[in-house]
């Protein structure tokens, strides 16, 4: 067995149920309002984390279904309890909108020095509009995504920018290539972009008319990834379709949601749940190894 990376899901969290990153990992019905599971189960993490060393991960990835910065005391557990195995890279998923909050720089300085590298800020593009439309429908304004950035690069973090491709937002490769210049300008080290998906068992049934209106077909995803062949340079080719270029200076990676390999030789990502539970897949209550 192989293992690409180890996703450890934040065990408390407050999720919008039309945040597009969390409905392709399969958020349950409504959305995550709220979770209060017990005490995480250190002695099951243990074996994860062993488990993706033996496999050799390289990677570490902090996630959620939902949020996992609303509760950064958490995260510092998860980092502490990571250092003795000394995992290279270690990132966090997160919608970055807390950040620029009084006094939240003192967790991005805790976290940094327990090993966190690279913060990956999922958006729907660029425009702080059009994000406030996903993630703060009942907000004023969103965060200037520049300034969060200036803010990571300040406490000496990696920036990737995880955007998912959705109808109306950055649904085509002008869109992509607007982005591209974006990212350069503010020197964001890696753009990771993603069509949203409907999965293949579903929830939620608002959520699965949600995507099947706002999703890009099969074709404009195929005409994206032409377009953008045409115009940057394959660095690498990767497990489950994602590629990276080089696109005028600008790391780039076209991916999908996929969990599972088509070949069944590799496990995309090993999922620690704070209940105890190890999985290799968001939806499929049957892939489960613990």
């Amino acid at each position: 067995m192989k293992i690409q990376t180890f996703s450890i899901v934040a065990g408390t969290a407050v999720c919008n149920a039309r945040c597009p990153f969390c409905i392709s990992k399969m958020t349950p019905p409504q959305g995550v309002t709220r979770l209060l599971p017990s005490e995480i189960h250190w002695r099951n993490f243990a074996k994860a984390a062993r488990l993706a060393q033996m496999n050799g991960v390289t990677t570490v990835l902090i996630t959620g279904k939902g949020e996992p910065t609303l509760y950064p005391d958490e995260t510092t557990e998860f980092l502490s309890h990571l250092k003795p195995y000394d995992f290279p890279l270690i990132e966090l998923q997160t919608n970055g909108l807390l950040f620029q909050k009084p006094g939240y720089g003192e967790h991005l300085r805790n976290w940094y020095d327990l090993g966190l590298n690279t913060i990956a800020l999922s958006v729907v593009d660029w425009d702080s509009e059009k994000n406030r439309e996903i993630y703060l429908p009942q907000a004023k304004e969103y965060p200037p995504l520049e300034r969060t950035i200036g803010l990571l690069h300040e406490h000496r973090y990696s920036v990737r920018l995880s955007v998912t491709m959705v109808r109306g937002f950055v649904d085509t490769s002008c869109e992509v290539s607007r982005l591209v210049d974006l990212c350069r300008e503010n020197k964001v080290e890696q753009l990771t972009v993603r069509p949203v998906r409907r999965p293949a068992v579903s929830e939620d049934p608002d959520a699965h008319a949600w995507v099947s209106e706002r999703g890009l077909t099969s074709e404009e995803i195929a005409t994206l990834h032409q377009d953008v062949e045409k115009h940057a340079t394959r660095l690498l080719s990767l497990a489950h379709g994602a590629v990276v270029y080089d696109y005028r200076g600008q790391n780039l990676c076209l991916t999908d949601c996929l969990t599972l390999a088509p070949s069944g030789e590799e496990i995309r990502t090993l999922i620690f749940f704070p209940d105890g539970k190890i999985r290799y897949d968001w939806q499929y209550p049957g892939a489960v190894i613990l």
